[in-house]
């Protein structure tokens, strides 16, 4: 009989990310379709964790667990892996579910180390003959790895769009406060403040329609054999800004600052898509100026519409990895694709 407990972190209103929604109902779905398996939720909040409970109160889990207080308020590995650890000792749980986040990605593996168990990572959930499995992806290999665990307590660390959100009505939970002891041992890493961009300087967007992937081209000498770093930075915002997609980078591109090249202001390694960079799972994605080779594409993996513009009608793209390539100048598509976006929009506002 498995013991399910799903961690997740309220947001500072109390509310649930959808990441967090997602793995639980990824747990729900697990609670149910294994036989005898209980589900208990586990959360770790700054103070208030019932109005998160409340929420999800109609999920069906057995048990709800909390524990609060200022030291948990922010993310901190020492703190997070001691909640962590508590929580799952106190529901006796098997199973450990919670979303792929940085937060959990942190602490987690090392929970699972003190509590000798074992922990996965970018992994999707289901049920096999009766037995909870999870789905890898192996990118050195380019295979998709099903496998199970029979060592306990097992720590799955859920990717991000990999299930849909739990949808339920709320309710009141009866929540459990798990006791979880803070000295200054736990306290030496301290929270100094949050450092954002300013909206319109926003360029990774997770809930965007459209990812655009920018590749080294952009900083290329062109046609006339110069380089027009001030015009690719200038039409990529100006796309961004016009459809509010998010932006990537190919592994080339964000290397760049390193090798003393010139270089997109606002293209960092966070950015970075592919092999050593993210997996998004946007619904439409377009890639410019990138040669579309494997350990670039493998990001794209979950992306359901690719397309691409690039000079070269043999590159990578155009070997299946695209549904549609257009062999063109990044730069002139892209100026005309704005200036009919911005008129269209001009139209509709009028």
């Amino acid at each position: 009989m498995e013991t399910i407990l799903l961690l997740a972190h309220p947001e500072p209103d109390g509310t649930l990310s959808k990441a967090a929604l997602e793995a639980l109902a990824a747990a729900v779905a697990l609670s149910r379709e294994l036989p005898d398996a209980s589900l208990a939720i586990g959360l770790v909040a700054g103070n208030d964790a019932q109005t998160a409970a409340d929420s999800i109160a109609g999920c069906a889990a057995a048990r709800f667990l909390a524990v609060t207080g200022d030291d948990f308020a922010t993310a901190r590995y020492s703190t997070d892996a001691a909640a962590a650890e508590a929580l799952a000792r106190a529901a006796g749980a098997t199973l450990v579910l919670a979303p792929g986040t940085s937060r959990w990605a942190r602490c987690l593996p090392g929970v699972a180390q003190r509590m000798q168990g074992r922990a996965d990572t970018h992994a999707a959930v289901s049920v096999e003959n009766g037995a909870p499995t999870v789905t890898l992806w192996y990118y050195r290999q380019r295979i998709e790895g099903v496998s199970q665990r029979t060592a306990r307590p097992w720590f799955i660390l859920l990717d991000p769009g990999s299930a849909e959100p739990w949808h339920g009505e709320p309710g009141h939970a009866a929540v459990e406060q798990v006791p979880v002891p803070v000295d200054d041992r736990l306290r030496r890493t301290t929270f100094a403040g949050w450092r954002a961009p300013r909206t319109d300087q926003q360029t990774i967007r997770p809930e965007a329609d459209l990812l655009f992937v920018s590749g080294a081209g952009w900083t290329k000498k062109q046609a006339d054999g110069q380089k027009h770093v001030d015009d690719a930075a200038r039409l990529i915002l100006d796309f961004l800004q016009v459809t509010q997609a998010s932006l990537g980078g190919s592994k080339s591109l964000v290397d760049l600052s390193g090798e003393g090249e010139a270089v997109l202001p606002f293209m960092t390694h966070l950015n970075q898509v592919g092999q050593t960079g993210s997996t998004p799972r946007h619904p439409k994605g377009l890639s410019t100026c990138c040669h579309g080779e494997e350990p670039h594409v493998v990001g794209w993996r979950f992306i359901n519409q690719r397309r691409a513009i690039n000079l070269d009608p043999n590159c990578g793209w155009a070997h299946g990895k695209a549904d549609v390539l257009y062999v063109a100048d990044a730069f002139a598509v892209m100026e005309q694709l704005i200036t009919l976006m911005a008129r269209e929009r001009l139209a509709v506002a009028h």
